[in-house]
């Protein structure tokens, strides 16, 4: 891995959006460590590294609130297919051949593909945490882990026990990879797993991540299943009294909307809604009810992983369905930089105090000029290809579009090697369609 160093920095020239929508011209902006400590006109240079940055945005990092880093692993696997084909046909059997190995190439991967679409932090939630939680550490990137819990075999309690020394050991750290607890989901987690779980949270002062009502049908299950909706179960099972990340929640329904506490962060990730016929759902329409955030979910069913995609097609789908007028820039920019505060961190503002978690988009180029809106080029123009340079923590760990902290060649190579490799584990059986 590349070399990371910490910065005293002062960048110039850059137009900055701050993670409230508004718009900043003419200020510098200089870090000293892993903070922004001034943010003015002309700060002299007093022997900082300076940068100047015209026909640039400088933003607060995006954050993906919710991602299963690895399955890029698994991009294109099960094109074409209704959702249970895909994941029964595809995704789980390839999960299966897995092993802790392939979990951090595939993390990797993963992290460099984020890092280079301008994300700064992700909260990942897969098995083999502990790699993802290395590769991480390794890239330079932040991330908030979770280890994922499955409700059910012999080993359920040894499984959470284990989850929670995992958590315990990297958060007592105090860097920038930290853990919550992970049960999968309320269907795969029945109602007693889920209140061990809580008690754990509640022990380690962690939060939760877990998938809640993807789908129409998981929430009609649980209904026949336990007479009430998944958000009930959450509620009744303790999960809620917890900071929270609610993977998709898609299909809440009005009347679970008074049990869902300000301390709840729902991870939209409508390209996979979209992918695999999912449904409208509610989200949209109890928009300004809810904390909606951005995530990407897995490479398997949205094929990148850019929270700013996401954020684009969730706008483009409220207005078809609302209206244009709906879901402006400003609301739907706010919506993207809302992951900040969901997992508590002093990012997402360009401020003096806060930590220097930092995008320069380079937007002078043919797919994104003129800029007449900053945030209407961001949000409806820019790309992978738009991200000059990322900071995490007061570090470059993406300068002039190059990585810093990976090998991007050696990590491809890596990934071709390990593809190659699981399927040999298929014993001869490729997952390749074509």
């Amino acid at each position: 891995m590349g070399e990371i160093k910490n910065l005293d920095l002062i960048i110039k020239g850059a137009l900055i959006v701050d993670g409230d929508g508004e718009i900043y011209e003419g200020k510098d902006v200089k870090i000293s460590g892993n903070k922004i400590i001034e943010v003015k006109e002309q700060i002299p240079d007093k022997g900082e590294e300076v940068i100047y940055r015209p026909n640039c945005v400088l933003t607060p990092g995006l954050v993906n609130l919710h991602c299963h880093s690895p399955m890029g692993l698994m991009r294109g696997l099960g094109e074409d297919l209704k959702i249970e084909d895909w994941f029964n046909q595809f995704i789980w059997r390839f999960e299966t051949k897995l092993n802790p190995e392939d979990v951090k190439v595939g993390a990797f991967l993963g992290i460099s593909e984020m890092l280079k679409n301008g994300v700064t932090t992700f909260a990942d939630h897969y098995f083999f945490a502990e790699q993802i939680a290395e590769a991480a550490e390794e890239s330079g990137i932040r991330a908030d882990i979770a280890p994922t819990i499955f409700g059910f075999g012999e080993k359920v309690d040894e499984n959470i026990e284990e989850a929670a020394e995992l958590i315990d050991s990297w958060n007592k750290k105090g860097g920038r990879i930290t853990m919550q607890m992970g049960p999968h989901a309320p269907y795969t987690c029945p109602p007693e797993v889920l209140e061990k779980v809580s008690r754990e949270a509640e022990k380690l002062g962690a939060g939760v991540h877990i998938h809640v009502s993807e789908t129409e049908d998981q929430v009609k299950e649980s209904l026949e299943q336990y007479g009430k909706t998944p958000f009930f179960i959450l509620k009744d099972t303790g999960l809620l009294q917890h900071r929270i990340i609610i993977g998709h929640g898609l299909w809440i329904k009005e009347e679970e909307l008074p049990l869902i506490p300000e301390h709840a962060y729902f991870a939209a990730c409508p390209k996979t809604y979209m992918k695999l016929a999912m449904g409208y759902g509610n989200l949209w329409k109890y928009f300004d009810k809810l904390n909606i955030c951005m995530g990407t979910d897995g490479a398997a069913s949205s094929n990148t992983l850019s929270p700013l995609e996401q954020a684009r097609l969730f706008a483009l789908i409220g207005k078809q369905m609302h209206g244009a007028e709906s879901f402006s820039l400003k609301e739907i920019w706010r919506a993207l930089m809302r992951g900040h505060e969901a997992l508590g961190g002093k990012s997402g503002l360009i401020k003096p105090g806060f930590m220097a978690d930092l995008v320069i988009w380079d937007l002078g180029t043919p797919s994104s000029w003129p800029v007449y809106n900053p945030l209407a080029s961001l949000l409806y123009s820019a790309d992978s290809s738009h991200v000059r340079d990322v900071i995490v923590d007061g570090e470059f760990v993406l300068k002039e579009k190059i990585l810093t902290g990976i090998e991007e060649e050696e990590i491809l190579k890596a990934v071709r090697e390990t593809v190659a490799k699981i399927d040999r584990r298929a014993e001869g059986e490729r997952f390749a369609q074509y």
